[in-house]
């Protein structure tokens, strides 16, 4: 299995163009990935107020997003600015997708950003997206999101085998952002890849990057510079996952729970 994660600068609240650039950059890594990852809100940059830019689930994104994933066979993980109609009123989500050459998932994020004010304008989501794709199962996450353990615990131990976060995480917190991917890794026994923004957006708000996959023995298979935009490639050993898991089951000991859902949509 391997992933490629593209890191670079999104043009701010442009849908045409950014799928266009995301055209490119798949047709460069033809036959060489499985799966690409982006970051958050791909297509516009963090645009949580900006209800102008959301779309269906079966809108221009999404057909773009489905005709690329068959064109160049590889699955497409990110999130964008989605909207649904709920008893007539108009629902706004940051829509996280993972689409196959064969099948489309969404899910909303879960942890809206309040600081931020992403709570204003969007709806959480429910339910966390876990899908199994080449025999590799992937739970996706988004952002904000990472802070929140209880939201991405292995409970089974063989829930997933790579955890996905996308992300728009800015430069003041990058630190966060580096040392929570790997505890991550640690508690869920789980590869761990993140995709972070690169550059300005329209907020002047400026992302470092720092996009990564870390394996089980907390090896950074992928790592850029600051504010290095590129798209760079890592073949994953989930044998290796696998045997780690086997012959250390931690999830074994650890503390039941269950989800309390909100009442929201």
């Amino acid at each position: 299995m391997t992933i490629a994660l593209l890191q670079y600068p999104i043009i701010w609240a442009d849908i045409q163009a950014n799928l266009k650039l995301l055209e490119q950059r798949l047709a460069a890594i033809a036959g060489h990935a499985d799966v690409a990852v982006l970051p958050e809100m791909f297509s516009t940059g963090f645009c949580i107020d900006r209800p102008d830019l959301a779309e269906a689930l079966d809108g221009m994104t999404v057909r773009t997003l489905q005709r690329l994933a068959r064109q160049y066979d590889i699955a497409i993980v990110g999130s964008f600015i989605a909207s649904k109609s709920i008893d007539g009123v108009d629902k706004y989500y940051n829509m996280g997708f993972f689409i196959t050459p064969t099948d489309s998932s969404f899910e909303p994020k879960r942890h809206l950003f309040a600081r931020a004010g992403e709570q204003r304008y969007f709806s959480p989501g429910q339910n966390r997206l876990i899908v199994q794709y080449k025999q590799v199962k992937f739970c996706l996450q988004i952002c904000y999101d990472l802070r929140f353990p209880v939201w991405s615990r292995n409970t089974s131990g063989f829930d997933y085998d790579v955890l996905i976060y996308v992300a728009a995480w800015p430069e003041e917190r990058i630190a966060w952002w580096d040392n929570l991917l790997v505890a991550r890794s640690i508690e869920n026994q789980a590869i761990v890849c993140g995709v972070n923004s690169v550059g300005t957006d329209g907020n002047n708000i400026h992302y470092t990057g720092h996009s990564t996959i870390i394996d089980t023995r907390l090896n950074h298979l992928v790592s850029y510079a600051d504010n290095e935009a590129g798209t760079r490639l890592a073949t994953l050993d989930l044998e290796a996952l696998h045997h780690f898991r086997e012959r250390c089951p931690m999830y074994r000991e650890a503390d039941p729970f269950t989800y309390e859902k909100e009442n929201k949509v």
